[in-house]
């Protein structure tokens, strides 16, 4: 636990920075470090925000717990777990309030529950609460009906229910409802909100079991991660950031659970990260396999499966997190972020063409099959579909692993996961496990091969490059190591010509540096910095990689999160919080160092 302080809010919003995150496989609620709670959507991760201040600090609706007086706050998570603890000192005495969405014993549990104890430490503090529930990103009329210790608020689409023990009287007006305590040293207090169709009131034996229970049962799951290397905080901390992007009910894997947090402040590079990527769901089964967790992967390729049918062998960009299409990306009338708009609700991204995506899902497939799962013959003629559709559609330009809304161009790094698609391929079929046309995969494969190396080299920069014919390097092309396209001597100049011409400063690095038709100059984007650790790692720079991690793994807050991107010049967070393309970046580099240290 890092030292207590003050938190300042600007124009009502903390910084970014400021944030904690609570899940329970179905969505994440985001938590200040004054006690607010800024951004919860429900019923899912994916649906509209009940609290929304985050987007619209005067509308959107909180839920805060907090001293009445100033305070200095400091927390942690309980350890290996995503129970938050925070804790306020003020000049009477000392509380401390543990939040947590409690854990449901069935993933397919229609009610969420979000549990908020108070619990003196020292001395007598006034203590407040008040929630406004704004429903429908605060575009829905709040009914509020009830008193003493259970109030229902009313929304289109779901419920919440507020109640509360030994936690004041509550007062309802037309929008919110409030109250004001005081705690003592040993004595404590609980407010419980409970939301669905027609959420009934808990007893609060069975939610403070509930709440004991969560603990316990992130504990037992972050036990299972096999890791124990010299960054084992650091890796367990990025393995339970991700497992809350997870949605249970499917097996899907959120991106983040934000929408339009800005990558420039005020700008307008703010999209909507709350649905499931191949490219980043793929990645996060990779991280979690190497951990030797099993049910995850499992469960996020019989998801994709199920999702990739109706279109087979071509495959959307991302998906709604049931498995549905996404809507049209639309913009929110909302004021966003410290005044970033537009604020936006669906991805315009899931219509584009991303040849990289058949590469992460053929990995993830061999890389679980090769832990001893599995195929159904089904399976096995849609993997053995998509390979044969990469053989006909490499050549193609397309949006790449940025989304460029400028236009398709033939990215290396897209025709490098071609090629990793139809290795995994062949591999599978000399496994006896696809039994398609692999003498065509592997013709193929040579082919993007030769192409990568006879147009995506630079002799000028001595460098692979951002696209064939250019110039311009990106630091995508450090991913290259990661599926073992390349190595030797090419690689090595890659490192250094990308750690120089990318370079932010530190151990940060931009993503790229050409004109993307967009405004504004976005932050370093984190996951690249650690792409380059891992790089450094599998080239033999064992002690250089360690050196890099160690200094990204300070950059995280101080509950060990990261956002998208970062300000090279303030350290402020920037993009959507928490990524988890970030935290699976940091395992990866993490798990690369310790191999490269065992050979």
């Amino acid at each position: 636990m890092q030292r207590a302080r003050p938190t300042v809010r600007q124009d009502g919003h903390l910084p970014v920075r400021d944030y904690a995150a609570l899940g329970d496989g179905r969505t994440v609620a985001l938590v200040g470090l004054d006690g607010s709670i800024d951004w919860l959507c429900l019923p899912d991760l994916d649906s509209p925000s009940v609290f929304g201040a985050l987007l619209d600090a005067e509308n959107g609706g909180s839920f805060e717990v907090a001293p009445r007086d100033s305070c200095l706050s400091s927390r942690r998570y309980l350890e290996d777990s995503n129970v938050l603890e925070t804790t306020f000192e003020t000049a009477e005495g000392t509380v401390r309030l543990t939040d947590a969405l409690t854990l449901p014993r069935s993933k397919r549990s229609p009610g969420r529950e979000l549990a908020r104890r108070v619990q003196g430490v020292s001395g007598r503090v006034h203590m407040r609460w008040r929630a406004r529930p704004r429903f429908g990103y605060g575009r829905t009329p709040t009914r509020l009906s009830g008193g003493e210790g259970d109030v229902l608020a009313r929304g289109e689409g779901v419920s919440v229910r507020l109640s509360t023990w030994d936690a004041g009287r509550p007062e309802v007006s037309a929008d919110a409802v409030e109250a004001h305590f005081e705690l003592a040293a040993g004595e404590s207090g609980l407010i419980v909100l409970t939301a669905g169709d027609d959420p009934e009131a808990p007893a609060r034996e069975a939610a403070e079991s509930r709440l004991e229970r969560t603990e316990r049962a992130w504990r037992a799951w972050a036990g299972d991660c096999s890791y124990d290397g010299p960054f084992r905080a650091a890796v367990i901390r990025s393995a339970l950031a991700l497992k809350l992007l997870v949605y249970a009910p499917s097996g899907a894997i959120a991106a983040a659970p934000t929408t339009s947090l800005p990558e420039v402040p005020g700008g307008e590079r703010n999209w909507d990260y709350r649905y499931a990527w191949i490219r980043d769901s793929s990645f996060v089964v990779d991280a979690l396999l190497e951990l030797g967790s099993e049910d995850e992967p499992a469960e996020f390729l019989a998801w994709a499966q199920r999702v990739c049918a109706p279109t087979s062998p071509r495959l959307q960009v991302m998906y709604a997190l049931d498995g549905g299409l996404l809507p049209d990306e639309f913009e929110l009338t909302l004021p966003g972020y410290r005044g970033a708009r537009p604020v936006r609700a669906g991805n315009e991204a899931a219509r584009q063409v991303q040849l990289g995506i058949y590469g992460y899902l053929l990995e993830s497939a061999w890389l679980h099959l090769r832990s001893g799962a599995t195929l159904s013959s089904a399976e096995s003629r849609r993997y053995e579909e998509i390979a044969d559709f990469v053989c006909d559609i490499w050549r193609e330009p397309d949006a790449g692993i940025w989304e460029s809304r400028s236009g398709p161009e033939h990215f290396t790094h897209s025709k490098a996961m071609c090629w990793v698609a139809l290795d995994r391929a062949c591999r599978l079929a000399e496994d006896g496990r696809l039994r398609g046309n692999s003498e065509r995969w592997q013709t193929v494969a040579r082919q993007i091969r030769k192409y990568i190396e006879e147009f995506c080299w630079s002799e000028e920069k001595q460098s692979y490059t951002r696209a064939a014919g250019s110039d311009a390097l990106d630091a995508s092309i450090l991913l290259g190591s990661v599926f073992g396209y390349w190595g030797g001597e090419r690689m090595r100049r890659t490192i250094e010509a990308v750690s120089n011409e990318l370079d932010a400063g530190g151990p940060l690095l931009y993503r790229y540096l050409v004109d993307d038709g967009l405004d504004g100059q976005e932050g370093a984007f984190l996951a690249c910095s650690f792409w380059l650790a891992g790089a450094l790692a599998r080239a033999g720079q064992i002690d250089e990689a360690g050196a890099l991690l160690e200094e990204l793994i300070g950059l995280a807050n101080d509950v060990g999160l990261y956002s998208e991107e970062i300000d090279p010049d303030s350290g402020e967070f920037l993009g959507n919080f928490p990524l988890g393309l970030t935290h699976l970046s940091l395992i990866s580099a993490a798990l690369a160092i310790e191999h490269g240290s065992s050979r």
